[in-house]
């Protein structure tokens, strides 16, 4: 005998009418499936389910599109031998006439989703990969540094004077001492500071409105540095003045190396750095997930590094545009930079040169390389370094102008 349960083998359907699958019903109230028939047709928002139970007396049962469950395809070569159709409340269908199946979905207008296309094949799961990656990548090499300018314009100068008040006390409870360069040395360069500062003002803008009182201050210690906090805060420590001094240089090196601290306040790179960190963690924990921290970290730390290195760089186009402004030359502060960078050499054979040594740009001093390797071979190296090559930017600043520098 034929068992009752079993699906009943689909009727011929009317001309014009949706084909009907056979269909096992298990309705929540029974653990016996119930034989069925199944007609798909077209909806405003995808298929409608009709289910027409095979009992004496039962109605058929209307599902909207939004009321089923629907199965996913995960190959389009090798179908599963069955699938199970939810109906939520009223119970699921489990369907053997696959291809049936498939052939009504088509036929009710039903179009597979982005997911199930990238299950299914595997070209749309390449170009998917794909376009991800280069969404990825455009976000970080443009997305991010716009929306981080856009989001520094609305931070108030109050809040980098802040800011910059408390670093400088824990540097000043730390690394920095009072300077002990005598007052009237202390006097003469900050002359020359101010009257670059006056020429900054002569300057195009970075950011519209954004007008911070520039001022000089020394300290000992960090070894031969200078560095900038936002606000307009500059720092230059007694060893960078004694550098100069000791290889024979104008303090047009110093102001050039002060130059390029105004550019870092000027075009508000701290805060930038702390704005692009935030975006750039959002972005990819959006895009990998909540799983993904170590990795959204480590990114964040290498893409991180490769802003700083833009910073340098618009850092060091500002440095020879003002130098141009003030009629002075740029060449003093490159002789300077490798100056300090060969000496940091001889104190540590071998050893990379530190950021301070490098460029003397910010505080935190990643590593970087030796000052006496060619720019172009960095390889891996480069990627964690905050700065361009020594000796790249000593040519640039040299000769006075870059290519990345607008013109």
């Amino acid at each position: 005998m034929a068992d009752p349960s079993a699906p009943p083998a689909a009727p011929s359907p009317e001309p014009g009418a949706p084909a009907l699958v056979p269909a096992r019903w298990y309705d929540g109230l029974s653990s016996k499936g119930q034989p069925a028939l199944v007609g798909l047709s077209a909806g405003a928002r995808g298929p409608t389910l009709t289910l027409h139970p095979l009992a004496p007396g039962a109605p058929p049962r209307v599902f909207g599109f939004r009321e089923v469950d629907w199965p996913e395809a995960w190959s389009a070569n090798r179908p599963p031998p069955r699938i199970v159709v939810d109906l939520r409340d009223h119970g699921s269908l489990e369907i053997e006439a696959v291809s049936a199946w498939q052939a009504a979905m088509h036929a009710a207008g039903h179009r597979p989703g982005i997911a199930q296309r990238m299950q299914t094949r595997w070209t749309v799961l390449a170009a998917t990969v794909l376009a991800s990656v280069l969404a990825l990548v455009l976000f970080y090499r443009y997305g991010t540094p716009w929306a981080a300018t856009q989001l520094t314009r609305h931070v108030p100068i109050a809040w980098e004077a802040a800011l910059a008040d408390r670093a400088m006390q824990q540097m000043d409870n730390g690394t920095l001492k009072a300077s002990t360069l005598p007052a009237a040395r202390q006097t003469q360069l900050r002359e020359r500071f101010d009257a670059l500062a006056a020429q900054a003002r002569t300057l195009p803008p970075r950011y519209g409105g954004y007008t911070p009182r520039l001022q000089l201050e020394f300290r000992q210690g960090m070894g031969a540095n200078a560095f900038a906090l936002p606000g307009g805060r500059v720092v230059m420590t007694d060893g960078l003045a004694q550098a100069a001094a000791k290889n024979g240089l104008s303090d047009d090196a110093l102001v050039g190396v002060l130059a390029h601290e105004i550019g870092h306040v000027v075009h508000r790179h701290t805060t930038r750095t702390v704005v692009e960190q935030g975006v750039l963690n959002i972005g990819l924990g959006l895009a990998l997930g909540d799983v993904s921290g170590l990795l959204s970290t480590g990114g964040a730390l290498l893409t991180g590094l490769a802003y700083s290195r833009d910073h340098e760089r618009e850092a060091d186009c500002y440095a020879i545009a003002l130098m141009g402004q003030a009629r002075l030359p740029t060449a003093p502060m490159a002789d300077l930079l490798l100056a300090i960078a060969h000496d940091e050499e001889k104190k540590h054979p071998g050893a990379p040169a530190s950021k301070a040594q490098e460029s003397k740009g910010q505080s935190d001093p990643p590593k970087q390389r030796s000052p006496g390797v060619e720019p172009g071979g960095e390889g891996l190296l480069s990627l964690l370094s905050s700065h361009p090559g020594t000796v790249q930017r000593a040519t640039e600043l040299r000769e006075g102008r870059a290519p990345h520098c607008a013109r």
